[in-house]
């Protein structure tokens, strides 16, 4: 059976293969009413296409720019996002979760 992080890896390979750079974010950390459980994934390319979800769509524009940013600069990021975190607010958080993201390029 493949699942949507299957997808999410898969499809990562898939965007390599054919040249592409390539971030991956992963929830490591989750408290409260959080959209997404931990390990969840998201995959982003420099042209900023991405598949999957870190968050059911609250902040990943703001990780996508992150991602953009790793691809980039080649430094993982560790991002933090809740309810009590204005950023969190500016971007959709609201749902009273919190949600730590491990942002990496991957060759």
């Amino acid at each position: 059976m493949i699942t949507d992080h299957d997808k999410v890896l898969e499809t990562a390979k898939d965007w390599l293969a054919q040249g592409h750079q390539v971030a991956l974010a992963t929830v490591t950390k989750t408290w409260g009413s959080a959209p997404r459980p931990a390990g969840s994934q998201l995959a982003v390319r420099a042209d900023q296409t991405f598949i999957g979800s870190v968050s059911g769509g609250c902040v990943e524009g703001a990780v996508i720019a992150e991602a953009v940013d790793t691809i980039a600069d080649g430094k993982p990021r560790k991002l933090s996002f809740g309810v009590s975190n204005d950023q969190a607010w500016s971007v959709g958080l609201a749902c009273g979760g919190q949600i730590d993201i491990y942002v990496e390029r991957i060759d």
